[in-house]
Parts: C-alpha cells; sequence; structure tokens
C-alpha cells in the first residue's frame, strides 16, 4: 500500500469513528458551518488546529500560513478575516503562534531561504527592533521563543488595525482579537493576555472611522 493509500485507509477509520459517537454529526455538518471562532495560525504539521483546542469540525475557521503572519497586502489572508467576520459573525480571532517556530528562526538569521524570506521580512523586521531586549536572554532557544510571542503580539496589533475588524466594532458586531502560543514540547496553550475588543484598544493612529 502506498502512502497516499494509507490517507484513505485513515479517512474511512476516522469518519466511521465519529459516526459511531454521533450517527447524525456529517448529516448536521452538511448542512451549515456556524463556528465562533477564527484561527490564524502556523502552517506547522505539528499543530493541528482543532485538535489542540478539543473542537471539531464545523466549529473553528482556520487560516494558517508560515509564522501565523497577518499583512495588509495578503489578500488571501484578509479574504479569509472578511468572510469570517462578515459572513460566519465569529465571535473570536484567535492569532495562535507556537514555540520553536522555524518562520520566526529563519527571520533571525541571515540564512537564505528564497521566496520565503520576503514572507518573513517584517518578523525580520520586528526582530531588528528588539533585537538589544532579546540579546539580553542568554538561552538562545529562550530568545526564539521570546521572540515568537512577540510575533503574536505583533499580528493581534495587524488584525485590530484592520478596516474588517473595525468596521465590525462600528457596527457593534461582538469581536475579540486575541493572541495565543502553543507550546509544542508541553502540547499547552497559553494566552498572551493582548485580547483586543474595541478601537479605545490601538493607538490613535490606526483607528478608522466609520464607513
Amino acid at each position: 500500500m502506498n502512502n497516499l493509500q494509507q490517507l484513505f485507509v485513515n479517512n474511512r477509520e476516522w469518519s466511521e469513528s465519529i459516526k459511531q459517537q454521533d450517527p447524525e454529526f456529517f448529516t448536521k455538518l452538511a448542512r451549515q458551518q456556524a463556528p465562533e471562532y477564527l484561527w490564524i495560525g502556523c502552517a506547522d504539521s505539528r499543530v493541528p488546529a482543532n485538535e489542540i483546542v478539543g473542537l471539531l469540525p464545523g466549529e473553528l475557521f482556520v487560516h494558517r500560513n508560515i509564522a501565523n503572519v497577518v499583512l495588509h497586502t495578503d489578500l488571501n489572508c484578509l479574504s479569509v478575516m472578511q468572510f469570517a467576520v462578515d459572513v460566519l459573525k465569529v465571535k473570536h480571532i484567535i492569532v495562535t503562534g507556537h514555540y520553536g517556530c522555524g518562520g520566526v528562526r529563519a527571520a533571525m538569521r541571515n540564512k537564505q531561504l528564497g521566496l520565503s524570506d520576503g514572507w518573513l521580512r517584517t518578523i525580520r523586521d520586528l526582530y531588528y527592533e528588539e533585537r538589544h531586549k532579546l540579546k539580553q536572554i542568554p538561552d538562545e532557544e529562550a530568545e526564539l521563543d521570546r521572540m515568537c510571542e512577540l510575533n503574536v503580539i505583533r499580528q493581534v496589533a495587524n488584525v485590530s488595525h484592520t478596516s474588517i475588524v473595525q468596521n465590525a466594532w462600528h457596527r457593534d458586531q461582538p469581536l475579540t482579537v486575541h493572541g495565543f502560543i502553543y507550546g509544542i514540547k508541553d502540547g499547552h496553550l497559553k494566552d498572551l493576555d493582548v485580547t483586543v475588543s474595541g478601537p479605545e484598544q490601538i493607538p490613535a493612529q490606526y483607528r478608522l472611522g466609520p464607513p
């Protein structure tokens, strides 16, 4: 059996196990999706979004990319956000990074990777801004982990600065942006306590008036 065939075998076993728990699960799932959460996370294969938070398919809307970056020029990410906020009416946007992130590690080094270098440029800029504080951390892995936290904090700000999020606030739609980080070594999720739930929490230069 080749590796791809094994995926189909795994799929059938998973499907049957779900139906044993809830025979109507897929019937109900096919009718609609009504998630309360948008998860913006890293594409790292060790960070499975639904499993980390114990949610079933249909309960978590997910966008993933290298190092969980939110760029104002990334139409892919912005389209996911807009659909989640305006159409699905999610109540929470959760930016989730993880310790030991390879993308963040790459941004902290001078080695070229190729096309990914452009994608990671904003993290490299952030590292340059914070380099003096980070260099006070004696352990290299601890320095990387702190940088992973700083990256999440920056991306939470980027999400909050979008017109998508601010227009939701203008129309009094309940929406909160959170920053979490995941520990691959222990499986624990940590709240970085940078929650943003209204325009008064963001700097004045990023606040947008109503459309």
